[in-house]
């Protein structure tokens, strides 16, 4: 998932899958459009069915991540994606004015059937409805009835805000670091020139626990823990060494977006300061317990916790 808030050929035809994630020679039933009545103006989030619907899937695309970017998913992909399991939805006004979509696919993974969500986006004017979460629910209750028990999708480390979404609200965590996943050509107004590093997040949907913290407020003791990132007097990040700490914090920027406007080398410096912080503790065995929201005093940071 590449998120805006957002997350990130032809097809023949094919049978679906059934929920023992077989081919089976009838479509399952699929559920009807879903209104949202705790959302504003009559909100529903539903699968995108016409051309229409498709061609502003792509559209919005565009609006997200730039009219160059290169990973965008044509109308006929998120059309063939639900043949085979797929999610390609969306969530519409009431004058059918698409606010958001999400789009996924199904597979195999080490033998198990899973889903990745490659891409969800929400339009800025209807940033703070939830449609975020909302989207990320109609998934998984689309997939659930497949038979998936875990999704994956990508984020930014850097990016705070989908850290806070993911782990504090969904529940998801990191379970991977990827460098530079998608290169650092993909045309997007959101990347620039930036190696697009990646956390692979793991949202298993079997899982009926609340995350603990949805506040994402800090704990009592976590000034004590050390820091395996830190800014210097001039303004640069840095990784850090913690050796035998046994929970360590790998701070992030407050906005990601603010410190590229700053500056690209600022915003590389704190690309690789990340990344060195994350891929040492994870080779390590270390996993992401926490996230802890920045303040205008304070960054936020992600708590990892080193294995038992």
């Amino acid at each position: 998932m590449r998120a805006c808030f957002a997350e990130k050929g032809v097809c023949r035809k094919v049978a679906p899958i059934d929920i023992a994630g077989t081919l089976t020679s009838q479509a399952p039933a699929r559920p009807p459009a879903r209104i949202m009545p705790t959302l504003p103006a009559d909100i529903t989030i539903r699968d995108l069915a016409t051309q229409a619907d498709y061609d502003a899937c792509v559209a919005l695309q565009d609006d997200t991540w730039g009219h160059g970017f290169s990973e965008r998913v044509p109308a006929a992909i998120l059309r063939c994606a639900q043949k085979v399991g797929g999610v390609s939805a969306g969530a519409f006004d009431r004058n059918g004015r698409l606010l958001g979509f999400v789009f996924g696919m199904t597979g195999i993974r080490d033998g198990v059937l899973v889903h990745w969500s490659d891409m969800l986006a929400v339009r800025p004017e209807a940033q703070g409805l939830q449609l975020g979460m909302q989207l990320k629910q109609f998934q998984r209750d689309a997939v659930g009835r497949l038979g998936v028990r875990t999704m994956f999708w990508t984020a930014d480390p850097l990016v705070a805000r989908n850290a806070h979404f993911n782990i504090n609200h969904l529940g998801a965590f990191p379970a991977e670091y990827v460098e530079n996943m998608y290169g650092e050509q993909t045309g997007s107004v959101l990347h620039g020139s930036m190696p697009t590093d990646r956390v692979v997040y793991r949202w298993r949907l079997d899982d009926d626990a609340s995350p603990g913290n949805r506040s994402g407020g800090a704990l009592p003791d976590d000034e004590q823990l050390p820091a395996a990132t830190t800014v210097l007097a001039d303004g640069t990040p840095v990784a850090l060494p913690t050796r035998d700490a046994s929970e360590v914090r790998i701070h992030v920027p407050n906005d990601l977006s603010q410190t590229q406007a700053q500056g690209m080398d600022r915003a590389r410096a704190w690309r690789l300061a990340v990344r060195s912080a994350f891929t040492q503790r994870l080779a390590q065995g270390f996993i992401v317990t926490r996230f802890v929201r920045g303040r205008s005093d304070a960054l936020p940071y992600y708590v990892l916790a080193a294995p038992r």
